[in-house]
């Protein structure tokens, strides 16, 4: 596979940008593509595919907004045959704990991908350690406070390096085919105690406080957020987050040989461009 291109779809977000820059290091032809990127692929238009396509040999699929969305299956489903069409041999798919959305959109890329011949991989994943450094919730928490609609409902936040890794050897090693890695941070955190390990980490103080969703949801609807995407949050915070994934994975022991990393060690790796 090295000597192949690898097509990284959100090869500019949280995870696609550091399997860009792993696969870079290590001599891959990585193409990253997004709807804003060099190479364009739009997941509403699906004339962007082919063309995104043309020439790699292995896909990472990270489908935006969220695999939540109604009809997300059916899109990704469809793109596994394009790509399949187009002369790829292997996918490895980005989904989420305990959601029955993601958990079908698993299964549709897995029967697009048996039937057209592909290898597949499914890399499941907890909430990110980067969503508090880099991601939505970063901002709030280097102000100083993070107030959302969750109480002490506990995660074991993933580093998205982590999962590049694991990302990384599902797309040019064999040994991966036809699994599904289940992958966590070592340690289910509350979001209070995971905003106190990063203030911890940073030296920044910083607080976490519960708030009602429909409070939550006026503020960011004053915000100009749209209606969409504060559904999609509303079933993150009021379904997803309700203790189903409490309990740590050990997805990146069994992908790496090690143990997954901890918050506080990402937090750190990453504290100089956080600050």
């Amino acid at each position: 596979m090295t000597a192949q291109t690898i097509l990284v779809t959100g090869g500019t977000g949280t995870t696609g940008s550091r399997i860009t820059a792993r696969l870079r290091a290590r001599g891959v032809d990585a193409r990253v593509a997004s709807r804003s990127s060099a190479c364009r692929l739009d997941w509403a238009e699906p004339g962007t595919w082919a063309p995104a396509l043309a020439g790699a040999g292995a896909v990472y699929l990270a489908y935006a907004p969220d695999l939540a969305v109604p009809g997300s299956d059916q899109v990704l489903a469809a793109f596994t045959r394009t790509a399949a069409a187009a002369g790829v041999r292997r996918v490895v798919l980005l989904s989420g704990r305990g959601e029955p959305a993601a958990q079908q959109a698993e299964l549709a890329v897995r029967a697009a991908a048996d039937a057209a011949g592909l290898s597949w991989t499914v890399l499941r994943c907890s909430w990110f350690v980067q969503n508090f450094t880099e991601g939505q919730f970063a901002d709030a928490v280097r102000a100083g406070e993070l107030a959302l609609p969750v109480a002490d409902v506990v995660e074991p936040f993933v580093d998205a390096e982590d999962i590049a890794e694991v990302a990384v050897a599902a797309l040019l090693d064999d040994g991966h085919a036809g699994r599904t890695h289940e992958l966590t941070g070592p340690r289910a955190l509350t979001f209070a105690e995971a905003v106190a390990g990063v203030a911890a980490a940073t030296g920044r103080p910083a607080c976490f406080r519960t708030v009602p969703f429909p409070a939550y949801a006026a503020e960011l609807a004053a915000a100009g957020v749209p209606d969409d995407v504060i559904g999609l949050l509303n079933h993150l915070f009021t379904e997803v987050l309700d203790g189903r994934n409490a309990a740590p994975a050990d997805g990146v022991q069994q992908a790496l040989g090690r143990p997954a990393t901890d918050l506080a060690s990402a937090v750190r790796r990453s504290v100089g461009s956080w600050v």
